[in-house]
């Protein structure tokens, strides 16, 4: 079995072999960083998420540990498929490198953007359906006080005619008990 290689120096590699496997390294670095700007863009939606709707502490840990454990499995699929599973501290700091890249070219400002953007449509949301709905809410106001009124009503001939029976029964007792 011949070892493959560089004939002059034998278990040498060969240039072209030598060459594509830094280019290997190279694209496998490049995936690194996108891969660390794909995480930092996917965690920007979960911070416009909750400057548009309030969180509580409890739903902002869990919301964290399920992105940081979904980010783990993506980021340990990358390391297997492109890298056979090994863990390489260029890629660690390739994906740190576009995280940072993202924050200090993007992130801030379009946090800031987006979940204003959101908030503003909201907003003209609220107010069109306000406007819309206003007559059915007149309605339902005038329904409602129409209702407590005839309640009202109801309860006081209801106390007039208990009274008026309570009257009717005493008396039919009086006059039974008489003969």
């Amino acid at each position: 079995m011949a070892i493959k290689g560089n004939p002059c120096f034998p278990g040498c590699l060969s240039r072209w072999e030598m060459s594509q496997d830094i280019i290997n390294e190279v694209y496998f670095l490049a995936d690194s960083i996108v891969m660390g700007i794909i995480i930092t863009f996917v965690y920007d939606f979960i911070l416009i998420g909750r400057r548009v709707v309030r969180h509580n502490l409890f739903f902002i840990s869990l919301e964290d540990f399920i992105f940081w454990a979904a980010c783990a499995v993506t980021v340990f699929y990358m390391l297997y498929e492109e890298n056979n599973g090994i863990l390489r501290w260029f890629a660690v700091f390739g994906a740190a490198l576009g995280m940072l890249l993202y924050k200090k070219i993007v992130g801030g400002r379009f946090v800031r953007l987006a979940s204003l953007l959101i908030k503003k449509e909201i907003h003209i949301v609220r107010k069109a359906l306000g406007f819309i709905l206003k007559p059915f809410l007149w309605i339902i106001k005038k329904l409602s006080a129409f209702q407590r009124f005839t309640w009202k009503r109801a309860k006081k001939i209801w106390k007039y005619m208990k009274k008026k029976l309570t009257g009717f029964v005493k008396m039919l007792k009086i006059s039974i008990s008489k003969q």
